[in-house]
């Protein structure tokens, strides 16, 4: 699908919707409880739909009303195959998940997930008793044993964090106490929203400061009811274009959240735009904004909206972490220099794990692609809001995977006029 997007100022008031990040992680412990868990402020993203269709294929009974999903565990067999969509997250949370079962499965997805190498599983599960193969380090991931636990494990959490985040939620239902060894962790919030969520369904785990994580086995999870936050990834892009194109006042948004993305708040400080947060509400304004440096390791997420908003900045702004963005929905440090690139703002991409945005002046009357990529999709109609005439923007639809409200609360914000 292809929209245009129309130089504009930027005015707006809204509900930000919750988070996939907290849904995913509800839905895939509901999915291992005790009882019946209702879910309230249910996210609605195509990640989280997937991950309610496998909490079906898992044998569970999944209910849905109006503003809440009801997950009651396995009333029914689990299927030999389970699919979750586009979301790499899924498949790292549901292949220990699905090695529970102690039969031979397949966790399969479509798309660009089935390119990303998910090969730093295969160790730490025959480590834990289950063979897992892949198809040239991607899914399809074939598992067949059951996941007992036990003893010590290493875990590789260089390049991503989700696989860890996995074993987490799995292995308290395992047999056996276990122990992890992390040998070394980026995306380090992602990991503290994992063992909050797991705390307040009735897990335990021993946790020293992410170096070594003591897991004991045969564990209860049970939460009759759990409301999912607000989520700071989807609010980024209107954080971003009230600073540099008008005003934005965000509502629902836990500012105490451990959501990596929350950074973004710093950031808007940093470079000079107006922040007030009171009470869940997020207000940001336009004032003159000015390069920053900052390091995305930790919130790789934020990078393209982060270039879209340094590309109204004055100077040369920094942004850290390049090395995470390899495997994403695309490769997200090429695709934004490459897309920037066809808007006139220069990007540099470093051997140094950085990108430099050289702010400027924003030319439109050209197309540029999102990529299939939703982050990439947001953060082009934020480069379009400064343009100096509209831009065609190709796979509008890829905001479906995390937003899919994105085109209608944005429209509703724009005030069509060039700045």
């Amino acid at each position: 699908m292809n929209k245009s997007l129309t130089p504009s100022a930027f005015d707006a008031e809204l509900q930000i919707p919750p988070s996939k990040s907290y849904m995913q992680r509800a839905v895939a412990i509901a999915t291992l409880a005790d009882g019946s868990t209702r879910i309230c402020n249910p996210d609605q993203s195509n990640d989280s739909l997937g991950g309610l269709s496998v909490s079906r294929s898992l044998g569970c009974e999944v209910g849905e009303g109006d503003g809440f999903v009801i997950i009651t565990p396995h009333q029914n067999p689990a299927a030999d195959t389970v699919d979750v969509g586009e979301a790499g997250l899924g498949l790292r949370l549901y292949t220990p998940i699905c090695s529970l079962q102690g039969k031979a499965m397949t966790v399969t997805g479509h798309g660009t997930l089935l390119s990303r190498p998910v090969n730093e599983m295969i160790g730490p599960l025959a480590a834990l008793g289950v063979s897992a193969t892949l198809t040239n380090n991607c899914a399809p991931v074939h598992v067949q044993g059951l996941l007992k636990g036990g003893g010590t494990v290493h875990i590789d959490a260089s390049k991503s964090s989700q696989f860890l985040s996995g074993l987490l939620i799995a292995l308290p239902k395992a047999q056996h106490d276990t122990t992890l060894i992390i040998d070394a962790l980026n995306s380090r919030p992602y990991v503290e929203m994992t063992m909050e969520i797991i705390r307040q369904f009735g897990g335990v785990i021993d946790n020293d400061n992410f170096r070594a994580i003591r897991i004991h086995g045969n564990q209860h999870y049970n939460r009759p009811e759990y409301t999912v936050e607000s989520d700071w990834s989807s609010a980024a892009a209107h954080l971003a274009a009230g600073a540099i194109a008008g005003k934005t006042i965000a509502k629902g948004l836990n500012i105490n959240s451990l959501q990596a993305d929350k950074a973004i708040i710093d950031v808007l400080k940093t470079c000079g735009a107006g922040v007030a947060a009171e009470g869940g509400v997020v207000t940001i304004t336009k004032k003159d904004l000015q390069a920053f440096h900052f390091d995305a390791t930790n919130a790789p997420d934020l990078f393209p909206v982060l270039a879209a908003l340094a590309a109204n900045c004055k100077g040369i702004s920094e942004i850290i972490g390049t090395d995470r963005l390899i495997h994403k929905e695309s490769n997200r440090a090429k695709s934004i220099a490459e897309e920037f690139a066809k808007i006139g703002i220069n990007v540099d991409i470093s051997q140094q794990n950085k990108m430099l945005i050289h702010g400027g002046k924003i030319h439109g009357g050209v197309t540029v692609s999102a990529r299939h990529d939703h982050r990439m999709a947001m953060a082009l109609a934020v480069c379009a809001l400064t343009a100096d005439s509209p831009i065609e923007l190709e796979d509008a639809e890829s905001v479906a995977k995390s937003y899919p409200d994105f085109w209608n609360d944005w429209g509703k914000c724009i005030m069509n006029y060039a700045l």
